[in-house]
């Protein structure tokens, strides 16, 4: 797999997560309905886009195994929401949390991993990971609300995650070795 072609992989996850996010933002009423497809296919892009990235060029990419990691518990958490929609829709704050900081906490340690490599720009995942991380947090403080406000919520968090992945793609040519 080549340079260029991860970094579209990656900008594409990123707009797709994104999209979602502006949906939620944008329809509150079809969000609510539907948010449980959108977000599970969302995430389930996201998390192939990591695993293909992952297996095509793990000897090539610096911090390849966290990319692993993300893309599992993203594909894992995707398969949970669109198998099981229902329950999904009265979990989704837990659900967004859970994603959020194992994903948040995900891109800190590959962040610090990237410096230790002598990588520019890892100061960006740092950043990303701790809002994800903090956004994860935050949801699970106070769940009623996240419901009342679920598309907002949602939409935030797809638009932060599809920003990452967008962040990746930007600077894919500084992870090859």
């Amino acid at each position: 797999m080549t340079q260029k072609m991860s970094r579209v992989l990656w900008i594409i996850a990123g707009a797709v997560l994104m999209i979602a996010g502006v949906i939620c933002l944008l329809s509150p009423a079809a969000a609510l309905a539907g948010l449980s497809f959108f977000l599970g296919t969302a995430m389930l892009v996201s998390g192939i886009v990591d695993l293909l990235i992952f297996a095509l060029c793990y000897r090539s990419v610096a911090g390849a195994g966290w990319f692993l990691v993300d893309g599992i518990l993203t594909v894992l958490l995707s398969m949970f929401v669109l198998c099981d929609q229902w329950f999904t829709a009265l979990t989704i704050p837990f659900i967004f949390g859970m994603w959020l900081l194992c994903t948040g906490v995900s891109k800190v340690a590959n962040s610090f991993e990237l410096r230790r490599l002598g990588i520019r720009g890892w100061g960006w995942f740092t950043a990303i990971g701790i809002l994800m991380t903090a956004a994860g947090f935050f949801s699970f403080l106070d769940p009623l609300s996240g419901i009342a406000a679920i598309s907002a919520v949602s939409g935030c968090f797809l638009i932060l995650e599809g920003l990452a992945s967008i962040l990746r793609g930007c600077f894919a040519f500084r992870f090859w070795l």
